[in-house]
């Protein structure tokens, strides 16, 4: 048991009574924390969830457009326009800070939907859709960062409620136990001394009674 460690001496109790006042301030930090992490969670939440929204009407507007340029041009003209886009469109990613959590952040700024020197001469319709769907790879951007820190806080929300859990229901108590053992054993030496000193004192009594008595 707990207590069986424990020594039982007033340095010990002032100790163990510091500690408590510590863990407590700490178990309301973590709840401060969770409580806005958790703020934080449903707001980002929001956000994914209308650009979810939005990706789904700027792709409808995209294979719509799609389909008008390949009506207007032939569908092997617009294959032939897609080999000469790149694969891949470089963003910059960075970090932010979220109550402690580094979750990964699009640099906007160092977006740029291509336009190439081939693609000038494109017909209306192949640039508009082109356009288009350069604009659902930015969303698909946003979307993906707001995913990934939804999952980051997530994660720090559960690690901070274990964290709280534990100091409020097995430090927290460990500790107010230790205090409650360290006074018990302070009791029974005071009630020990108590009961010496009476013992002692009926002695002195008894011995004073027999003197007087010679």
């Amino acid at each position: 048991m707990a207590q069986e460690t424990v020594r039982p001496t007033r340095l010990e109790l002032l100790r163990t009574r510091r500690r408590i006042v510590l863990a407590k301030k700490g178990l309301n930090l973590l709840k401060l924390k969770r409580s806005a992490l958790i703020v934080e969670f449903f707001n980002i939440s929001k956000e994914a969830m209308t650009l979810r929204g939005d990706l789904q009407k700027k792709i409808a507007r995209g294979y719509e457009s799609i389909r008008m340029a390949e009506m207007m041009e032939g569908a092997t003209r617009l294959e032939s326009i897609s080999m000469l886009l790149p694969d891949l469109l470089p963003v910059k990613v960075e970090t932010k800070n979220v109550m402690g959590v580094r979750t990964p952040r699009v640099d906007a700024g160092s977006y740029t939907p291509v336009a190439a020197p081939a693609l000038l001469d494109l017909p209306t319709s192949i640039n508009e859709s082109i356009r288009h769907f350069q604009g659902i790879y930015r969303v698909i951007l946003d979307i993906a960062e707001k995913e990934n820190a939804l999952r980051r806080l997530l994660h720090e929300i559960e690690r901070t409620k274990r964290r709280a859990s534990a100091i409020e229901n097995v430090l927290i108590p460990r500790l107010q136990q230790n205090v409650r053992y360290i006074k018990f054993v302070f009791d029974e030496l005071e009630r020990d001394a108590f009961s010496m000193l009476k013992t002692v004192k009926r002695k002195m009594e008894a011995e004073e009674a027999h003197g007087a008595a010679a």
